[in-house]
């Protein structure tokens, strides 16, 4: 199905914004792994909404209720099920987005592929609400790679024209919990001053503004990966477009790399404490499709938000004529802050499906 990804670990998700839970089925999770509802719960709260007036002010509770999967606290081999009761959504607040799609968002896409039948309340199954269950899948997924040595983190690289500074050559475990602890998850925390008040003034604005998201894994080991269609990147990127309002994907240098001359862009191998290393890291820790040891570097662009209040020009879908659309209610001003547990949970299910696939299933 469409709403799924993975090999041995399969996560799929499902909900729509406005109905009664939105919820996800994580398939292929080792047994006997003990999971901490403390942790996955604070690691939720990150993206939870209605925390400050950066974000919507649609108020979720986002307790996960587990449905299958876990026992004693621990991982039995069955397929996990958690759902997510929603409670704080307006329905009424979308009546009018049901003739009039919105401006960059799905509403004509889904009306047109499903014949206008689609729950597009809040956005239906294209809706940011739908990242609370990725969250839960990518919750987990993280502590069992802690487990093993492997750390993933992120951090708000770039709000508007703000950026902060990037991830050091070697990150550690150790930077992405202090990150994660901030109420706003910046390495600067003046740049991150700038990117707020950027936040504020777009939504004085009844606008909104895009953001990146730089995410960095550390401890996985060379060699994994397949070369061509299957590769590292490959399966990244295939997920992380998953993440509602993703316009694009980097590795490494990226698309920065272009404007450079093989020397520059070129890592230098190093041998660091008897092991092969690389003296920068311009590949993001990717060489071929394949991890080389290096810590694994991508960045998500997300665009801005496109319910604003700002008049809009759209169309009746019922009459077929030109119209103008006003949208009200509460939508976020800006989404990257609050992706950035997002991009983790992604990326720590697909490194974990990489690792167990690598490893028959079994670590």
């Amino acid at each position: 199905m469409s709403s799924e990804f993975g090999k041995i670990l399969k996560v799929s998700v499902f909900g729509q914004s406005h109905g009664t839970a939105i919820g996800v089925v994580v398939d292929g999770l080792p047994a006997g792994e003990k999971i901490d509802p403390e942790e996955l719960q604070t690691f939720l709260d990150r993206r939870r909404p209605g925390r400050d007036p950066l974000s919507t002010a649609r108020s979720e509770g986002d307790v996960p209720e587990f449905l299958s999967g876990l026992e004693g606290g621990k991982t039995c081999g069955s397929p996990l099920c958690a759902v997510i009761r929603n409670s704080g959504q307006r329905s009424g607040d979308y009546t009018e987005l049901a003739d009039k799609p919105r401006p960059g968002h799905a509403d004509y896409a889904a009306w047109v592929k499903w014949n206008g039948l689609a729950d597009m309340r809040g956005g239906g199954h294209f809706s940011g609400r739908l990242t609370a269950p990725l969250c839960v899948a990518g919750g987990i997924a993280r502590q069992i790679l802690a487990r093993r040595g492997v750390y993933v983190g992120a951090h708000l690289n770039s709000v508007a024209a703000v950026s902060d500074r990037p991830f050091p050559l070697y990150p550690t475990a150790e930077l992405f919990e202090e990150v994660s602890r901030k109420p706003f998850p910046v390495l600067d925390n003046e740049a991150g001053g700038r990117m707020r008040e950027a936040i504020l003034a777009a939504k004085a604005d009844l606008d909104s503004v895009g953001g990146v998201v730089e995410c960095a894994a550390v401890g996985l080991p060379a060699g994994l990966g397949e070369p061509m269609f299957d590769g590292v990147e490959n399966r990244l990127a295939a997920a992380l477009f998953g993440i509602p309002a993703v316009k694009g994907v980097e590795f490494g240098a990226g698309f920065a790399a272009s404007a450079r001359r093989g020397s520059e862009n070129n890592d230098p191998f190093v041998v660091k404490s008897g092991k092969i290393a690389a003296g920068t890291n311009h590949a993001g820790g990717i060489l071929g499709g394949i991890t080389t040891g290096m810590p694994l570097v991508l960045r998500a662009a997300f665009k801005p938000t496109p319910s604003i209040g700002k008049p809009q020009k759209t169309v009746s879908l019922s009459a077929a004529e030109n119209t103008e659309l006003q949208i009200h209610g509460r939508h976020d001003p800006c989404i990257a802050h609050r992706a950035v547990p997002v991009v983790e949970a992604v990326t720590a299910c697909v490194l974990l499906d990489l690792l167990l696939e690598g490893n028959h299933g079994t670590f």
